[in-house]
Order: C-alpha cells, then sequence, then structure tokens
C-alpha cells in the first residue's frame, strides 16, 4: 500500500477525466445548441446536489475504520441502495415542480432521465471503497476510466443523431451503468440479506459529522455566487465565476488526487501517527511544488493570461485572479487537512470547522459586496488565511507534530516560487517595453519560468524534486 502508487492511477483517472471533458466540450458545442448546454446546466444544480448527500458518508467511514466486519458493509449496501432508490424517486417525482421552479419545461425528462442513474450509483458504493479501503486504485482506475470513455462515445453517437440536451444525460446514465457493472463482476464481495440498526449508528458516528461537513462546504463554495449574483448582477457574476473556476484547478485536480491517494493509506495506518505524520508532510510538499508556482505564475502574468485566453472583454476577470491566485495555493494546503481529520476519526472537529469557517465566509461575502466583485475576492482571501490557521494547527495537533514542521514542508517550494515570480515580473516589464505581442509574452515568460523554477528546485530542494519524480517514475534517481 503506497501513496505514490495510489496517486499514480488517481491521477490517471482525473487525467482521463480532464481530457475527456475538454474533447466532449470541442464537439458537442458543434453538435448541440446553446439552449441544450443551459438545460442540462440546470439539471446538474439538481443531480449534483443529489450527488453530495447519496452515500451520506459511509464510504469514507467503510475506508477509515480499522476493523470493518461483514454486518457492517452489508448494513452500509442495503443502506446505500435505500438512499439511492429514494433519492432517484424524488427527482423524478419532482421534476414537473423542479422545471416549474426553473421555468424551463423541457427540463421535466432531462431530470425524470437523469433519476435513474441514482439508484444504480447507490448499489456501487460499497464495491468501490472497499476497492478504494485496500489501496486497489489500479483496478478502480480501470473501471472508471472505461466508463468515462463509454460514456463519451454515447453523448457523441446519440448527439450525433439528433438527441440534443439528452446526449449529455445519457452520458451520465452510462458512466454510471458502465461503472456499476464493472464493480460488481470485479468486486470479490457479495452482500447478504441483513441490516442491523446499530451499524448504522456506528457508521453515523463518522459520516454523520462528514455528511454535515459536505452540506456546509457546499453552501459555503456557492454563496459567493448567490450574493454576488444577487447583489451586483449577472455581469459582475460571469467574470467572477469564471475567475473562481480558474483558481479552483489546482483544487480540483492537484490536490483532490492526493487526497484520495492518502486517505486510505493513513486510515490503514492511523495508529502510527509518526508515520502517518511523515506521509503527511511529505504530500504537503509535493502538493506545494506544484501549487505555488502555478498560482504564483499565475498572478504575475494574470493580464496577458486573460488576453490571450480569454479576451479583450475578459479584463475584470484579471483583476479578480489578483485576489484569488493567493486563495488557490491556501485552499490546495488547508484541504488537505481534512484528510486527516477523516483518517483519524475526528469529523467532530472537521464539522466545527465547518461551520465556523462557512460563517466567516458568508460574513466575508457579504462585507466584501459593498466594494463589488473585487471586494468579494479579497474579503474571500481574508477569510481563508484566517480559517488556515486553526484548520492546520489543529492537523498537526492531531498528529502530535510541531505547527512548525508544517511550515518546514512547504517553505522550500513557496520561496522558490517567489523567487520565480519575481524574476518573470521583471522580464514581463521588459516585454511590454519591447512591445512584445501578448501571446509570444505568455508563452515566452511561461516557459522562461517553468525552466527557472525547475532549475532553483533542483540545487534548493533536490530531495523534494525526487519525491515529485516518483510519481512519474517507477523508480527515481537517488
Amino acid at each position: 500500500m503506497s501513496v505514490v502508487t495510489n496517486a499514480r492511477w488517481v491521477g490517471a483517472i482525473q487525467c482521463a477525466r480532464v481530457a475527456v471533458q475538454f474533447a466532449s466540450l470541442a464537439i458537442l458545442s458543434r453538435l448541440l445548441t446553446p439552449q441544450d448546454f443551459g438545460l442540462v446546466a440546470l439539471s446538474m444544480v439538481v443531480t449534483n446536489f443529489a450527488m453530495l448527500i447519496r452515500d451520506l458518508g459511509t464510504a469514507a467511514a467503510i475506508i477509515q475504520r480499522p476493523n470493518l466486519d461483514a454486518r457492517t458493509i452489508d448494513t452500509a449496501f442495503w443502506s446505500n441502495c435505500l438512499v439511492g432508490l429514494l433519492l432517484g424517486l424524488g427527482i423524478y417525482l419532482a421534476a414537473p415542480r423542479l422545471a416549474s421552479a426553473f421555468a424551463a419545461e423541457a427540463l421535466e425528462p432531462l431530470l425524470r432521465v437523469a433519476a435513474l442513474a441514482f439508484p444504480v450509483l447507490g448499489s456501487t458504493i460499497v464495491h468501490q471503497a472497499l476497492l478504494e479501503r485496500s489501496s486497489r486504485f489500479a483496478l478502480v482506475a480501470r473501471i472508471e476510466i472505461t466508463a468515462v470513455l463509454a460514456g463519451f462515445t454515447v453523448a457523441i453517437v446519440s448527439a450525433w443523431l439528433g438527441a440534443g440536451a439528452f446526449a449529455l444525460i445519457l452520458q451520465m446514465l452510462t458512466v454510471a451503468a458502465a461503472s456499476a457493472l464493472q464493480f460488481w463482476l470485479t468486486a470479490d464481495w457479495r452482500p447478504r440479506l441483513r441490516w442491523a440498526l446499530a451499524e448504522i449508528r456506528g457508521l453515523w458516528r463518522f459520516s454523520g459529522r462528514l455528511f454535515g461537513f459536505n452540506l456546509l462546504n457546499y453552501f459555503a463554495r456557492n454563496a459567493d455566487a448567490m450574493i454576488v449574483g444577487r447583489m451586483l448582477g449577472a455581469a459582475s457574476l460571469g467574470p467572477y465565476s469564471l475567475a473562481y473556476r480558474i483558481m479552483l484547478f489546482p483544487l480540483h485536480n492537484l490536490t483532490f488526487v492526493a487526497q484520495r491517494a492518502l486517505f486510505p493509506v493513513m486510515s490503514r495506518r492511523q495508529e502510527e501517527l509518526p508515520r502517518v505524520a511523515d506521509m503527511y508532510l511529505r504530500t504537503l510538499s509535493v502538493i506545494a511544488f506544484f501549487t505555488a508556482p502555478l498560482m504564483a505564475g499565475l498572478f504575475v502574468l494574470r493580464e496577458p493570461f486573460v488576453r490571450v485566453v480569454l479576451g479583450e472583454q475578459w479584463l475584470l476577470v484579471a483583476q479578480i485572479i489578483a485576489w484569488l491566485a493567493p486563495v488557490g495555493f491556501l485552499q490546495s494546503i488547508v484541504s488537505t487537512a481534512g484528510s486527516v481529520f477523516m483518517a483519524l476519526g475526528r469529523t467532530d472537529v472537521l464539522f466545527r470547522l465547518g461551520v465556523v469557517g462557512t460563517a466567516l465566509q458568508v460574513t466575508a461575502f457579504t462585507l466584501g459586496v459593498r466594494w463589488g466583485v473585487q471586494g468579494v475576492a479579497a474579503c474571500y482571501l481574508a477569510a481563508n488565511l484566517v480559517m488556515a490557521i486553526p484548520s492546520l494547527l489543529l492537523a498537526m495537533r492531531l498528529l502530535r507534530e510541531p505547527w512548525w514542521r508544517l511550515l518546514l514542508a512547504i517553505h522550500r517550494p513557496v520561496a522558490l516560487a517567489l523567487a520565480m515570480a519575481g524574476a518573470v515580473e521583471l522580464a514581463r516589464h521588459v516585454c511590454v517595453d519591447l512591445s512584445m505581442p501578448q501571446v509570444l509574452q505568455l508563452g515566452v515568460l511561461s516557459a522562461a519560468g517553468g525552466l527557472l523554477y525547475l532549475t532553483l528546485s533542483h540545487f534548493g530542494a533536490a530531495a523534494l524534486q525526487r519525491d515529485v519524480l516518483r510519481l512519474f517514475l517507477k523508480r527515481a534517481s537517488p
């Protein structure tokens, strides 16, 4: 059981998902209308929330438990099947009212078809959790990548045949069905017809607080959009949401991979705190190795990036990125603390931090909106800085490690990234004086900054660079 091996396979899953998303967008944008995409976006408001609550945190509870008996697994399976069935039935029956609430009659049949995915997904939560518990991520990767490719194929073919918005719903159903079939065929475990209330209570002590945290986190991550949209209008929400999505890229990819790979390994070794602490801190160093230069480079090159990638009409995004780029780095580090709380069974601490963090962020958004979207972004940064301190300190306290070890783990990549950013900023002024085209400026400075950072890390963080190489090579040079 290895974090590095897990990370390789989880990374493969994430790369496949990102590649398919880009390919789907490029192809389906030519086969479907903006109205089709709009209807699917509305359906995702409902289905994404349902996805959040579909397992009530039981998958994480199964992965985390030091000792797991067959009765607990059976109870979790039948409970998840029931929740999946109720979610699907609820969405199906509520489809007419939801369509009316969104003022989109065409949404009703989409939701009714999408509802079919939830009973299927509910029947495989335990199968996947058991595989991840034993770190069989090679098998999980094969299943998930195959399912994603099958969904992509169905979406393209059905859109070409004129299915319209249903093409994207069929994609979701295909992914659910293809992954479910493979999990059932490859799993070593089969459910027995038994269920125990005592087992549910035992699981709920862990998963209930995790479920509560996930709900709070969902609300906190969407509160800014609701406040900006209501107080400042769609014209301000558009640039803010785009900058926010750019900021979340490392969190949704790099940090997600690290957390998913780290959690089962830490859970299996939760009694060995020194080893868990070492794994966690080395993982933080690797995350910082990527996110520190990425966010520092984005901060420095935000204007040419926006001009080239998005266009002149989106220049407000560059001003917002100035505040959100530091948030992206902070969240890539702080969000990993959740793996510590979960692996050590302290979801109660995670929930309390979620309550405080949500209250703090909503307050920050409410205050910041007085100064426009930049004020919201600035207050969001302030809220993240405040919450980072207790989150990381509590994680280190549970690991029984001094707080300075955390700073020691990330200080080198942060220092090297700041040095790189300073050099790129100086070079950018030279490029501006030379009237270099924006496209060339972005390409040259990005390449030069990346090369400089790798060179600096070779001399200033050689051990960390070897850890990073282990992610991509079966053996790293000593």
